[in-house]
């Protein structure tokens, strides 16, 4: 038992010791270079101090013009003149960007009815043109205007002068220096000596911990902060002010907040530690393999373990490999980052040992699987088997299924894109709402900025939603009663949101329904009207046909009688094969079972001739034809056969229906590339008000239906138009009927 137990903390501390020298020498390694210098006043933290208390010195004593000799040593060039005057290009292009900045502010105050600001702006512009146009006019104009940027420029930059005051009081008190101007004479220093005493006397390297000669001049005053941007200063300042010349030093003696003393030790401090380190790193790493090489066979217990880990499958294995080498990870950067932070608060060095022993047991795990992986890894095949089959494997697939369906929702919710962006929004806002409770407990000081968030976008954000899920739930209700087949009134449409556009889309499907009922209560009236006329046109003449056949039946039927009646039935027959023709007819051209001979036909002609046609009946009627016709041929691809069959359809109606002694209009004439005819004749029956109805089949401006029209003709001529791609309209205004065709012309 004790053999075991001793491989156990013999493997412990080889992994504590391995763990130790890797943290180390990594450390070692990360923070090396910043210690490699001599001491703290040879690294480039300092130097940079230096650097900066040299450019305060230079800034305060050398640069010492007051603000009104710098305004009157300034100078205007012509290069400043034409660097102001084009410096945002030729007068054409500075007045239009002048105009467009002002265009849209002025068009939106006179559409809000506000003159006055409007005139305001108007000023506003016309003083900047004029003051641009001035700018090219007169270099005078413009050096005055040069001159005043250069002062305004001086003035900025000794109000930032005065900012640096503290910061110069500070260095003073961390620095010793005597600095001569041999130039004037001018002596700067903080040291305090007697007549006899000499500068060599008291600033010596035994009483400094650093000491250097220096030499400053006035570009590092004029640069210091980068000031000079524009090379005004140098062009101001006088180049014989001279420079200093002397030494400077860090003097032993300082107080407590010269830090200078502070980071100086520290610096010493922290290269010992880094030597210490590196010996002990090199010793721990020298250590973990010597003792590495004397326990040749790991414990049982841990032995066991590998049998058990082999089971699971390769991806995960690789998986817990990762994890715990990343834990391991996690464990050495504190350790790195923060170890030379021991000089400062002796406490890091419990978490140190903390994260050194945790890391040392998760760099242990991370050995033995690695150990055991790279056994597995040399059969490179059956490696490939496993990871087929493995948790990644299935995981994968799953994810790519996941993301399709993702990807398909994603593009849904982006159908309506202004809907899928407020959604998203919404849902940031309430995540960083959420998130701001945390933020609390973090920082009490951001409770009055959560509390004023929630009040300006929450609380409203959570009446919005409760307002709109109600709107949502009024328009599901609607959609339930559409289903019921309730229409009942119109929802509410308010906003332009996307409930208010389904709200609107809804209404519209509503109304639709109702044209839709409308209309099917119509085709149902009409399609009972059909029936009812057909019956009645078909029967009428198959009445008199049956009942003249049998009366010749009867016996002692005189010669004279018998020739009556078959004329009567010859008659009749004709009547009813005319209507069961027209029939037939109407609804292949309905159906469009028929086809066209297609040629060039001249339409006033084939007019003429159909009036020809009726020529007799024209004459021997009461009505007085008023004919008009184009000047010119009207030429278009049409049936020439089915044509005349439209107009003699339509001037038959004219005939039988037009009120005695009156008079019917012709005229043909041309539209935009289309041939037009109209026949116009005033009606001796009562017109119905709407004159789509006349289309229907079998119907009648003879509503009793004396007349012998089959009531076809209409729907025949217009299913003919619409053959031939025209247009067929009926127009009607109390008894005047109007008919106008439109074909294309060729």
């Amino acid at each position: 038992m004790a053999t075991k137990w001793k491989g156990k903390i013999t493997i412990g501390f080889i992994a504590l010791l391995y763990t130790f020298g890797l943290c180390g020498l990594i450390s070692v390694v990360t923070h090396g270079g910043n210690y490699l210098h001599k001491d703290y006043f040879h690294t480039p933290a300092f130097q940079d101090e230096l650097g900066q208390f040299a450019g305060l010195i230079s800034l305060f004593e050398l640069l010492d013009t007051t603000p009104e000799k710098a305004k009157e040593a300034i100078t205007v060039t012509e290069d400043d003149i034409d660097e102001h005057r084009f410096r945002y290009g030729e007068l054409s292009q500075q007045i239009e960007n002048i105009n467009s900045q002002y265009e849209e502010r002025i068009q939106e105050a006179l559409d809000a009815n506000y003159q006055e600001i409007a005139d305001t702006y108007i000023a506003e512009r016309d003083k900047k043109i004029a003051d641009i146009t001035q700018n090219f006019k007169s270099d005078d104009y413009v050096k005055n205007k040069v001159i005043v940027e250069k002062e305004k420029s001086i003035d900025d930059f000794y109000k930032s002068k005065e900012g640096y005051k503290s910061e110069y009081a500070k260095y003073k008190k961390m620095f010793t220096y005597h600095f001569t101007n041999p130039s004037t004479g001018k002596i700067v220093t903080n040291i305090k000596r007697t007549n006899s005493e000499s500068v060599e006397t008291a600033i010596n390297e035994e009483s400094n911990y650093f000491l250097t000669d220096y030499s400053i001049t006035r570009d590092d005053g004029i640069y210091f902060g980068s000031y000079d941007n524009t090379g005004l200063l140098e062009s101001i300042i006088p180049f014989d002010i001279g420079t200093l010349e002397g030494k400077i030093a860090v003097p032993m003696t300082g107080d407590a907040s010269n830090h200078f003393i502070r980071r100086y030790d520290n610096y010493r401090q922290s290269q010992l530690i880094l030597l210490i380190t590196a010996i002990a790193s090199i010793l721990s790493f020298i250590i973990s393999y010597v003792l590495g090489k004397k326990v040749q066979a790991v414990p049982a217990e841990i032995e066991h373990l590998r049998t058990t880990y082999n089971k699971l499958p390769i991806d995960s294995r690789v998986i817990f490999f990762i994890i715990t080498g990343l834990i391991s990870i996690f464990c050495i950067v504190p350790v790195v980052t923060e170890f030379y932070y021991i000089l400062e608060n002796p406490f890091y060095a419990v978490g140190i040992s903390l994260f050194i022993i945790v890391g040392s047991i998760f760099v242990g795990i991370t050995y033995l699987q690695g150990k055991y992986l790279f056994t597995e890894l040399k059969d490179w095949q059956n490696v490939k088997t496993e990871w087929e089959s493995g948790l990644v494997s299935k995981a994968e697939k799953g994810i790519i299924v996941l993301f399709n369906k993702g990807k398909q929702s994603l593009n849904e919710a982006f159908l309506h894109q202004s809907t899928g962006t407020q959604f998203f929004i919404i849902l940031v806002i309430v995540f960083c709402l959420g998130f701001g409770v945390i933020s609390i407990f973090i920082n009490p000081l951001l409770f009055l900025i959560y509390l004023l968030t929630l009040g300006l976008i929450g609380i409203p954000l959570f009446f919005a939603m409760v307002k709109k899920v109600g709107y949502f739930n009024k328009i599901v209700e609607k959609t339930d009663e559409l289903a019921a087949g309730k229409l009942g009134e119109d929802l509410p449409v308010s906003g332009k949101s996307v409930f208010a556009t389904l709200a609107g889309n809804i209404n519209t499907l509503k109304h639709g329904v109702k044209t839709s009922q409308n209309e099917q209560a119509k085709s149902e009236r009409l399609k009972t009207e059909l029936i009812t006329n057909v019956s009645h046109d078909l029967r009428t003449p198959l009445t008199s046909i049956i009942t003249y056949t049998e009366l010749l039946k009867t016996q002692n039927l005189s010669d004279e009688d018998a020739l009556a009646y078959l004329e009567i039935i010859d008659r009749k027959s004709k009547r009813l094969k005319v209507l069961i023709d027209d029939l037939f007819e109407v609804s292949k051209m309905a159906s469009g079972n028929i086809e066209l001979n297609l040629e060039k036909v001249d339409l006033v002609q084939l007019l003429q001739q159909a009036l020809a046609e009726h020529d007799d009946t024209l004459s021997t009627s009461n009505l007085q034809f008023r004919v008009t016709n184009s000047e010119k041929p009207l030429y278009a691809l049409v049936d020439g056969q089915k044509m005349w069959r439209v107009f003699d359809n339509l001037i038959g109606n004219i005939i039988k229906y037009s009120l005695e002694h009156t008079r019917v209009y012709i005229s043909t004439y041309t539209s935009e590339n289309l041939a037009i005819i109209t026949f116009k004749n005033v009606s001796k029956y009562e017109l119905s008000e709407n004159s789509d109805e006349l289309f229907e089949r079998f119907k009648r401006g003879d509503t009793s239906r004396h007349t012998e029209g089959s009531g076809l003709g209409l729907a025949i001529a217009q299913s003919i138009i619409d053959l031939h791609h025209g247009n067929l309209e009926i127009e009607t205004d109390g008894d005047l009927f109007k008919v106008k065709i439109s074909l294309a012309l060729m």
